[in-house]
């Protein structure tokens, strides 16, 4: 029986990718049996309703003898997603982590049934701006089987243009991905803007990487204004409502998941600090301070960082006027530490990595600047392979050119498009 996710309960079929072989397998694919023994004792202590940890231990270190891996039941694909962002040493919203809903999509195999549900979570994770943690996992990787694999950083992304003068218009992040979709056969709008959302790329070792542009109607995005400025719309500045990762692994007690996409909601400066305003990015400060009146002649006049304030004011007006989820930064950083004290109660370490746990912006006047944390490696977890951090930078060599993409009309058939509201929290902001 399935939830509004397309989540599914009780036992899930074995698939034919972890199918017994006729040999026993070996290296490096094969899971190893005490790290899945361990992730079992962790859900089993954790969940005491679910049976005796001895048996399933056993059936498991069977089923790996035999095939090289083995199958999650349902709750044990649940949890380990859970406590995975629960681990997730550099995401400071993690005090939710409870109530991440998971869709099984272990069974999707094709690209196109991939690409599908990635709209389809888009569309569950948006709410209609009610913005609700989810995970969309996809088929686990197995001894002599590859798995689908989603190339982009984040499902939404904005194209990045360089012209014969070396300027980029666009996101200059995604210059080289840009290149390299549009060498596969993407084809940008005719009239090229700062926001042109990127197709997504999805591969499969039967199909190799596809593209599929994302329909208007799935991707919800936020126009900018300012409380007190209305020339600030004049900027034209806008960003999308879900921020939803894709391209890294998820690891639960050693089996892999190279696709599954996973969303929370932004905090504001993960947008007005670091997206709209690195120097590497979109860059507007010099452009806002001048609207603003400031006096750019020397960095003590703190132009930067009175722009800067006046950005991420901008940011959280607009998406709580549009209805949109978000958080600010010391709002969050509270609940941080409330999440600490939690596991700490529960007996539980709390891994944290300090450059990425303190705020961008006033930092110091934040709890979490103030201390200390732990840092040691826990799992399950989210893992960024520099495989596939160059894929969602930079895509892959230019032999996939010949490689038809699907364009949206393509997509009209398999997907009923469903309503959003009109015209991102964790890791890669």
């Amino acid at each position: 029986m399935a939830d509004d996710t397309g989540a599914h309960a009780g036992t899930w079929a074995l698939p034919p990718h972890l199918a017994a072989p006729t040999e026993a397998p070996t290296g490096d694919e094969v899971v190893d049996a005490d790290e899945a023994e361990e992730f079992l004792r962790i859900f089993h202590g954790e969940n005491p309703d679910a049976g005796p940890v001895e048996r399933r231990v056993a059936w498991v270190r069977t089923e790996i003898e035999m095939t090289g891996s083995y199958q999650h039941t349902t709750a044990e694909l649940s949890f380990g997603a859970r406590v995975a962002w629960r681990n997730a040493a550099r995401c400071i919203g993690r005090l939710y982590w409870r109530s991440l809903r998971v869709r099984d999509m272990r069974a999707v195999r094709s690209a196109t049934e991939v690409a599908t549900q990635c709209v389809e979570h888009l569309r569950l994770a948006h709410n209609r701006g009610r913005l609700r943690p989810l995970i969309t996992i996809f088929a686990p990787e197995a001894p002599g089987r590859p798995a689908p694999r989603i190339w982009n950083e984040q499902l939404i992304r904005y194209a990045g243009y360089r012209d014969a003068d070396g300027k980029v218009l666009g996101d200059p992040r995604y210059v080289d991905f840009t290149s390299t979709v549009t060498s596969m056969g993407w084809q940008p709008p005719r009239e090229r803007g700062r926001f042109d959302v990127l197709p997504l790329v999805v591969e499969t070792p039967e199909e190799g990487p596809r593209l599929f542009p994302l329909p208007r109607t799935a991707v919800d995005e936020v126009r900018l204004t300012h409380p007190d400025h209305p020339w600030f719309a004049e900027m034209g500045l806008r960003w999308h409502a879900v921020p939803a990762i894709s391209n890294m692994r998820m690891v639960i007690g050693g089996v892999s998941y190279p696709a599954a996409p996973f969303n929370g909601w932004y905090m504001g400066t993960e947008i007005g600090a670091r997206n709209l305003a690195d120097a590497d990015r979109y860059a507007v400060l010099p452009e806002l301070a001048e609207r603003l009146g400031l006096d750019t002649s020397s960095e003590t006049t703190l132009w930067r960082d009175r722009a800067l304030v006046e950005l991420n004011r901008a940011v959280l007006h607009s998406y709580a006027e549009a209805g949109v989820t978000i958080t600010d930064h010391h709002t969050e950083s509270q609940h941080f530490l409330k999440h600490i004290a939690k596991e700490e109660r529960a007996g539980r370490k709390c891994p944290a990595d300090w450059s990425w746990i303190v705020p961008p912006v006033s930092g110091g006047l934040t709890p979490v600047f103030h201390r200390y944390y732990d840092t040691d490696h826990l799992k399950p977890e989210f893992v960024a392979d520099p495989e596939a951090v160059e894929r969602g930078m930079r895509g892959c060599p230019a032999h996939y050119a010949d490689r038809r993409p699907v364009q949206e009309e393509d997509q009209s058939k398999p997907v009923l498009w469903a309503y959003l509201r009109g015209p991102k929290h964790a890791g890669v902001s």
